[in-house]
């Protein structure tokens, strides 16, 4: 064979050995990429292909099907929410309600496959982080997040964080607190229930793995009950003095927290006890959520006196009760009888056990229950609402509480935290968007409508406030002077994931309270 053969078949050899090429804008978005470049959406033909996604095509693709914009501004608006686009900004917001929708790209992030010596823990599938300082996914804050992602539109993205939490289950047998290897150690208040329902069954596989999850995240719950029920206590699980069964928060180490470290020490050396008690219950008071608050502090004036362990809450225990009663649905349409009973017998345990012990007659309240005293808190808090929110109340006890809290926790910018001035963040004056939803949520359910729209008209007064004066959407805020909030042990942060959430489904439920336009 001679040369001037051989070359060029070598060479289509080579060809014909490579990988195939990688698919184009066209390829991957179809129908979406013929209407903007059809519709002449950005005057030069280049912009749109050279764009950057914010999520995976798969879910923007899903988006567009959903939302099928009609018209060339409804598709501009959606092109520029899921990609940066060279060029062209996201058009400014005029109301509250827009910035919330701009901010949500903002947010997302796509999978993640950390490098070697990164603190991140993988994700399979695009997630939305809080903002500022939280660069990572947490626990409980994506639940309220996913209320303004349900009220925009945004099912896909809601899937797909659903996707990460059944992943971390799969891997570490519960969802961490973040997802960061340092909070492997603890979780947060239990949410996957109601992200469960909120994201729906789309078919049978989902379901049934919805339901193993949500079995998965109630053997971690659970942990250790017979070692509890033989010392009193074990981790998260705690034997009141009938000898029923009900959870406390908890950490699976008692050494400084990586991400406060400084702080913890610090602390510790202040509370005249072994360090490592101190640093245990300092652990579970990030496992709360209310990190930090008097519902958790001997004294309120000092976190040295931190003793969240000794806490029996109402808030996890009402949570629990819900992913009970979920699971024993579930497993009833599934056809497994034999589990359903075994829940409908655990829920039916625990209600009784919160109405023997975390209800206060006499204040027609529930309350948080200290072990060492063996009574309930004095403290009253917005997480005397959970049973509310999870349907568990009876009509008298929810009576009681919209009392309680009409005339102890609302706020003229919403629902205060708690009744004491600590200088911590989970205290007055600050109030926070997921006990904002709790409240309205709670008290609509039980026909405390005229209290439920205070609070939300309260809220969103704050926000929009702040809104106004800083152009941020904020972590916290002061419900008694309508600012940003305060305490705590970083500076405020702006973003921010569960305040969007929260803001946004409030202006869903009550289309009266959208503020005016911004000048």
């Amino acid at each position: 064979m001679t040369r001037k053969i051989l070359i060029p078949l070598i060479a289509a050899l080579l060809c014909s050995a490579q990988s195939p090429l990688p698919p184009s804008p066209q390829d991957i978005y179809g129908p979406l990429f013929e209407a903007v470049q059809a519709q002449r959406i950005f005057p030069d033909g280049k912009s749109f292909v050279d764009a950057t996604p914010h999520e995976a095509p798969d879910a923007i693709m899903a988006a567009y099907r959903k939302e099928a914009p009609r018209d060339k501004a409804a598709l501009r608006a959606f092109v520029l929410r899921h990609f940066d686009v060279p060029g062209e900004g996201a058009p400014a917001p005029q109301t509250l309600a827009g910035h919330i929708r701009a901010l949500w790209p903002q947010l997302t992030r796509p999978a993640l496959e950390p490098i070697a010596g990164s603190s991140a823990l993988a994700l399979p599938a695009p997630y939305v982080v809080p903002g500022g300082r939280f660069r990572e996914i947490y626990y409980w804050d994506s639940y309220f997040t996913m209320l303004g992602l349900k009220a925009d539109g945004q099912d896909a993205l809601i899937a797909s964080m659903l996707t990460d939490f059944e992943s971390l289950i799969d891997r570490y047998g519960h969802v961490p607190n973040g997802t960061r290897t340092y909070y492997l150690s603890r979780s947060q208040p239990p949410f996957l229930s109601q992200m469960i329902d909120l994201a729906g069954d789309a078919d049978a596989p989902s379901a049934a793995r919805h339901l193993a999850a949500l079995r998965a995240e109630h053997r971690f719950w659970m942990a250790d009950s017979d070692v509890a029920q033989k010392d009193g206590a074990a981790r998260r699980v705690v034997r009141m003095p009938d000898g029923s069964l009900l959870n406390r928060y908890w950490d699976d180490r008692d050494d400084p927290r990586d991400e406060s470290w400084a702080e913890d020490v610090a602390t510790a050396r202040e509370s005249n006890r072994p360090p490592a008690e101190t640093y245990r219950h300092l652990r579970a008071g990030a496992e709360s959520g209310w990190d930090f608050s008097s519902r958790w502090l001997a004294d309120p004036a000092r976190l040295a006196t931190v003793r969240t362990t000794d806490i029996v809450p109402i808030d996890l225990n009402s949570l629990i009760w819900a992913m009970e009663r979920n699971i024993a649905r579930r497993c009833r349409a599934a056809g497994d009888d034999a589990c359903a009973s075994d829940y409908d017998r655990a829920s039916a345990r625990r209600a009784r056990a919160i109405n023997r012990y975390l209800w206060v007659a006499r204040d027609a309240r529930f309350a948080d229950w200290d072990r060492m005293t063996g009574r309930p808190t004095p403290i009253v808090s917005a997480a005397v609402l959970y049973p509310l929110f999870v349907g568990m109340a009876d009509k008298a006890q929810a009576a009681g509480v919209a009392r309680i809290v009409r005339a102890r926790l609302v706020a003229p910018g919403g629902l205060r935290t708690t009744q004491i001035e600590s200088g911590q963040q989970w205290d007055r004056p600050n109030g926070w968007a997921p006990l904002q939803w709790i409240a309205i949520a709670g008290l609509g359910r039980y026909g405390e409508e005229q209290l439920a729209r205070t609070i939300a008209a309260g809220w969103v007064r704050t926000v929009d406030t702040a809104f106004r004066s800083t152009g941020k959407m904020l972590e916290k805020y002061d419900v008694e002077q309508h600012r940003p909030g305060g305490g705590g042990e970083y500076p405020l942060q702006d973003g921010f994931g569960w305040t969007n959430g929260v803001t946004r489904a409030i202006l869903e439920r009550y289309p009266a309270l959208v503020p005016p336009e911004h000048p």
